[in-house]
């Protein structure tokens, strides 16, 4: 049997988000070094991060103020205003 060499690395990870991560992959049955491994062969075997990466779900504090947002941009009775002078104009009262 071939004996692999190995190398260590060093990662700086928030110590809230490690100890987290700790404790899944000991319910998973493995150490934060067995994951991260199987993390870079997935990685390599489809040549790019192993999962989609996207800007999430928008918590409800967020949609909230999206949907103000449309709201006052659809209503005719709330001041636009066409350039920032007219703007500062307004606000100079």
């Amino acid at each position: 049997m071939a004996k692999t060499s190995t190398t260590n690395i060093s990662i700086r990870m928030d110590t809230d988000l490690k100890a987290a991560a700790e404790a899944l992959y000991e319910e998973l049955g493995m150490n934060l070094s067995t994951a991260f491994n199987i993390f870079v062969r997935q990685s390599l075997r489809e040549r790019g991060i192993p999962f989609m990466i996207s800007e999430g779900v928008p918590n409800k504090e967020t949609v909230s103020a999206m949907l103000e947002a449309e709201r006052i941009a659809k209503d005719s009775s709330v001041k636009g205003y066409n350039d920032v002078d007219e703007l500062f104009a307004d606000l100079d009262l």
